[in-house]
């Protein structure tokens, strides 16, 4: 079913609204950013025919499985951790969101939205639009009754940016992606309400809000992890961060700044370096290449630089290995890979789970997108655990304190979000 629409936001607070009633569901939202990448709008999916959940092991084939037999809408995320399926690492760190490792739905109901045109998929999409066009919109607070904490003091943040410098030093590492969370416990929020707030506060490109059963993805997310579209694949880390002013021109000056910042300059190309070969053992020889280099791109929040690297796929190759190749992303690890998987382990206090892993969709004709999950809030509601994560990349020449205000500068909006 197609159906033309003019009041688009209020269809899409509806939509949201309406999907969130199901026990599975997941809402896409570009917000008006130009990107020629992208295939929709607005994706929204909800109810599941079927669905997939799988530990660190096997997961990634028997996802492949899970596609192959279903030949359909696929939609899900990978956390962070299934890098011990494809290395000889492991998690230990604290869990308080205990995510699945991966977890995938072919939808019941799929909903598109391209300009002013919906399309709908269903076993009855005449009634799931008029459901959809007679939800009540209920503008509910977050309703956050927490305490934030962080799970690093500022000191001890301080002393571990100095001790992961030395690994740098000794030549372990070039790069490594160092996080830390602020969680709250025992709290309640209301998930929809939180997702609307922080999409308001920071659009972006990959914004998306993720319900499975009692957990919840709430992102405002800038990254694209890995796009299939066609035989071409397309990755766009980001790393170099500059914090926005209200003044026109001193907002103008952090950009041209950071557009010509030597450290952030070379932060960016060891992770297209990192990228470049990883996507080498998913291409077809000699196709890889950096289709933009330092490109600077504006968000309500921040200004951030964005490389492109692009290369045709190998046609052998199936839609999994397309991602185990290259997963996690190398922005959120650091190089050489391996061994910043590693001493992110050894340093960092928290299990990253849903956080820097990707989220995302298959579709029938072989095509996939999945974005990087940062800058997002994550829940438990059976357990009242409430976490995000924030991080930057530590080199030889970081100043620790300078690191530790970039995480606060990344946390700003969901702290925003919970006032």
């Amino acid at each position: 079913m197609k159906q033309k629409i003019t009041a688009i936001h209020s269809f899409k607070k509806k939509a949201l609204q309406w999907a969130s009633s199901h026990a599975v569901a997941c809402y896409f939202d570009s917000n008006q950013y130009s990107d020629p990448y992208s295939s929709f709008d607005m994706l929204i999916a909800a109810g599941s025919k079927a669905e997939i959940i799988a530990s660190a092991g096997n997961a990634f084939n028997e996802l492949q499985i899970f596609l192959d037999k279903h030949q359909s809408w696929a939609l899900g995320f990978f956390t962070y951790d299934l890098k011990n399926e494809l290395e000889d690492l492991s998690s230990s760190n604290f869990d308080g969101l205990q995510f699945p490792d991966l977890f995938f739905f072919i939808p019941q109901h799929l909903i598109l939205l391209k300009g002013e045109e919906i399309k709908i998929s269903s076993d009855t999409p005449e009634r799931i639009y008029n459901e959809i066009l007679e939800t009540d919109v209920v503008n509910l607070p977050v309703g956050f009754n927490g305490t934030i904490e962080q799970r690093i003091s500022h000191d001890s943040y301080i002393e571990t940016i100095e001790k992961i410098k030395q690994h740098t030093h000794q030549g372990d590492i070039y790069e490594l992606n160092f996080c830390q969370e602020f969680f709250a416990e025992e709290t309640d929020i209301n998930p929809v309400a939180a997702f609307e707030k922080l999409n308001n506060i920071s659009p972006t490109p990959f914004a998306n809000f993720f319900k499975c059963y009692n957990r919840y993805i709430i992102s405002a997310t800038p990254e694209r992890f890995l796009s299939k579209r066609g035989d071409k694949l397309i990755s766009q880390p980001i790393k170099g961060t500059a914090k926005r002013s209200a003044d026109a021109e001193v907002d103008n000056q952090a950009k041209m700044n950071l557009r010509s910042n030597v450290k952030e300059q070379a932060e960016n190309v060891m992770i297209v370096d990192l990228v470049r070969n990883d996507l080498t053992k998913s291409a077809k020889p000699g196709t890889v290449r950096v289709e933009e280099l330092f490109g600077i791109y504006s968000f309500e929040q921040v200004h951030q630089m964005i490389s492109t690297v692009v290369c045709e796929a190998n046609p052998d190759l199936k839609l999994t290995d397309l991602i185990k190749n290259t997963f996690p992303m190398g922005s959120m690890t650091g190089a050489p890979k391996i061994s910043a998987m590693q001493l992110i382990e050894t340093y960092e206090h928290t299990k990253r789970g849903v956080f820097s892993g990707a989220v995302g969709y298959f579709s029938p004709a072989g095509d996939f997108d999945f974005n990087v999950i940062i800058r997002t809030l994550l829940y438990n509601a059976d357990t009242q655990y409430l976490s995000f994560q924030a991080g930057s990349a530590i080199t030889a020449e970081s100043d620790a304190e300078k690191e530790y205000e970039e995480c606060l500068l990344k946390a700003a909006a969901i702290r925003n979000v919970l006032k």
